[in-house]
Formats: C-alpha cells, sequence, structure tokens
C-alpha cells in the first residue's frame, strides 16, 4: 500500500482487506461454475468493444492485471461474446487449474495457452489470432527472464513485461483493456476500454499502466499484487 500514499493505520487496514477479498475472490471462481452462479449479476461497461472485436472477425488482444476476478472475466466473455476465448498464463498454474477445475466442475470455459520456456506459447497466440480468436493475458508481472520496460506507476519506478504490447503491436489485432472486479457480494463490473490500433509497444504499455493506475486507486483491495513491482533505486 506504499504507493498509493496511504497513512501506516490506514494501509494496515486495507491490506487486511485486501487478503479477504483475495479469499472471496477464491471462492466466486468456482461458485461462478456451479449452480450457484444464478446468484451473481453483472454490469458491463464498454460491454459493445467486445462486441464488435469479436464480431469482426479479425481476432483481438485483451490486455487484463490480476485485479478483481480474471478467471470471471474469462467466463463471461465466453457466455455473452464468444464461444472460444484463450488465456495465457504461467505453465505450472495452467497445469493446476486445469486439474482443479475439471475435478470439481468439469474444466474451465476458456482455452489456457501456457507460457513456456521453448516459446511455443508465441505460435499458439499466433494460431488463436489467425483464427480470428480472443486471446487474454495479463501484463503487470514481470519474471526472472523476460523483457520489460520501466515505467512510472503508484509515486514510483515498476518493470512491466513488454510482451504483451510487442504482440500486440506485432499482430495489428485490436487491444483493449480488460477487467472484472467485485462490486458487492454476488455483483461483477466488468470493464473494457476503447480498443487500440496503429501504436508501437512502448505507447501501448504506457497508455495501459496509465489506465491500470486509474483502476487500482478506484479498487485498491481488489489489486492482488503478491509480488515485488518497486524498482530498486
Amino acid at each position: 500500500m506504499v504507493g498509493f500514499g496511504y497513512s501506516r493505520k490506514k494501509a494496515r487496514k486495507l491490506t487486511y482487506k485486501n487478503f479477504y477479498n483475495f479469499g472471496k475472490t477464491l471462492i466466486d471462481r468456482i461458485a461462478m461454475m456451479s449452480s450457484k452462479k444464478k446468484a451473481f449479476t453483472y454490469t458491463f461497461n464498454n460491454e459493445k468493444v467486445l462486441r464488435e472485436m469479436s464480431n469482426d472477425q479479425k481476432g483481438g488482444i485483451l490486455i487484463s492485471a490480476h485485479l478483481g476476478n480474471w478467471e470471471n472475466a474469462g467466463n463471461l466473455i465466453h457466455e455473452r461474446i464468444t464461444s472460444t476465448i484463450n488465456i495465457v498464463m504461467l505453465d505450472a498454474e495452467v497445469k493446476k487449474i486445469k486439474s482443479f477445475l475439471e475435478l470439481k466442475t468439469g474444466g474451465p470455459n476458456y482455452n489456457l495457452i501456457p507460457i513456456k520456456n521453448d516459446l511455443s506459447h508465441l505460435i499458439l497466440i499466433h494460431q488463436a489470432l489467425k483464427r480470428n480468436e480472443l486471446v487474454a493475458m495479463h501484463a503487470d508481472r514481470t519474471f526472472d527472464e523476460a523483457k520489460s520496460i520501466e515505467l512510472n506507476f503508484l509515486k514510483g519506478k515498476a518493470n512491466f513485461p513488454i510482451g504483451p504490447f510487442i504482440l500486440a503491436q506485432k499482430f495489428k489485432v485490436p487491444t483493449t483493456f480488460v477487467y472484472a472486479v467485485k462490486a458487492s457480494k454476488f455483483h461483477y463490473e466488468l470493464y473494457a476500454t476503447d480498443p487500440i490500433d496503429n501504436l508501437d509497444s512502448e505507447e501501448i504499455a504506457k497508455t495501459y499502466v496509465k489506465h491500470l493506475e486509474k483502476m487500482v486507486k478506484k479498487h485498491p483491495t481488489q489489486w492482488f499484487n503478491f509480488y515485488k513491482y518497486y524498482v530498486d533505486r
């Protein structure tokens, strides 16, 4: 909570709420794939953007963050927008999530693309886009060997993975920033920005980080950034 400029007392209180919300989000992920799903309601902000991206049959990249419930966003887009959505994540996470969801719910409602050291995920992403499908990925966390870009963020400097933004530039497909945050006990809000076209990777990254900062300030207890993100000076 340091980057928000809160007092120690307020930061401690919001940190507790952050962990509490994380636990509720984990429970919601499973509930939304069971008979309990009917209890949840949703509000879509700028849903037309996702519908147009899907209807145009050109493929598209959805860039998100560890904010709110990304799995809920994937399920909602699958149900309301397109029958095929691909979510990119670490190989280890893919194996754990697939095995758990197959055991508890019959499997996820989306295609999982694992990030691997041999870069085979780039081929799968390319193939999905050539099939005019939507590909979703996070862009708020860097990894040891991944290339990154340093940008201003929450009163400091932070590194962000440049890969998602290079893909958006290289494949020349519409790109939007998408989030699903919990508004109340059984209600979620899905956000989608207007699509970005004809920008280079650095410009897309700067636009993303500016929007991400706005979202985490609005929902500070739903940004589950349990990792180091500030650059040491």
